[in-house]
C-alpha cells in the first residue's frame, strides 16, 4: 500500500529538517500518543548526511484486525533515516524486532518551503503479509501513522522554540 502523509510547520525547512536529524528531539516525544518515548540506538554525521536508528515501540489500541495477526506487546521496530541536510529529504526504512517476515516498510520525507513555514511531506510504502488482513492491517497501521505524525507537529515546533 502506498501513502502519503503532509505536515506543517510554522518554522523554515532547515530548522525543520535539522530538527529531525537531532537525536535530542526524540527525547521531547515521550509524551505522544500510542508510542512509549523513542530510543536513539546510533547518531553518526558525516558532513551534510545524518544517519539516525531509532527504536519505537506501540502502546495504543490495536484494531480486532490487527489482533488477529500481531501481539501488541511485541510492536516494536528500529527506523533506519538518512537524513539529507542539504537537500531537505530524509529516506527511511522501519525494520520490525518480531515481525520482520510480516511487515515491511519504507519511504522518504521532503521538507519544502511553504507559505508560511514548512511543509513535510512523506511518500512510502507498508507491506504486510497476513492472509485475508493484510489490507486492513495495512490501513490500520497508516491511519496509526498519520494520528502520529500530525501529534508530533507541536512537540517539534516546541523544540524549536527551545
Amino acid at each position: 500500500m502506498r501513502f502519503t502523509v503532509e505536515q506543517r510547520f510554522a518554522a523554515a525547512p532547515d530548522d525543520v529538517a535539522r530538527a529531525f536529524a537531532d537525536p535530542e528531539l526524540y527525547a521531547a516525544f515521550h509524551a505522544l500518543p500510542k508510542m512509549s518515548r523513542p530510543d536513539v540506538l546510533a547518531h553518526d554525521v558525516q558532513g551534510d548526511l545524518v544517519h539516525l536508528q531509532i527504536r519505537y515501540r506501540f502502546t495504543g489500541d490495536l484494531s480486532s484486525a490487527a489482533r488477529a495477526v500481531l501481539d501488541p506487546a511485541r510492536l516494536t521496530w528500529v527506523e533506519h533515516a538518512t537524513h539529507d541536510l542539504a537537500a531537505h529529504t530524509t529516506t527511511f526504512r522501519m525494520v520490525a524486532d518480531h515481525y520482520a517476515d510480516r511487515f515491511r516498510c519504507e519511504g522518504s520525507y521532503r521538507f519544502e518551503p511553504a507559505d508560511p513555514g514548512t511543509l513535510r511531506r512523506c511518500d512510502g510504502e507498508i507491506r504486510v503479509k497476513a492472509p485475508l488482513v493484510a489490507g486492513a492491517v495495512e490501513r490500520a497501521i497508516v491511519s496509526g501513522l498519520r494520528e502520529h505524525l500530525a501529534d508530533e507537529v507541536v512537540v517539534v515546533e516546541g523544540y524549536l522554540r527551545g
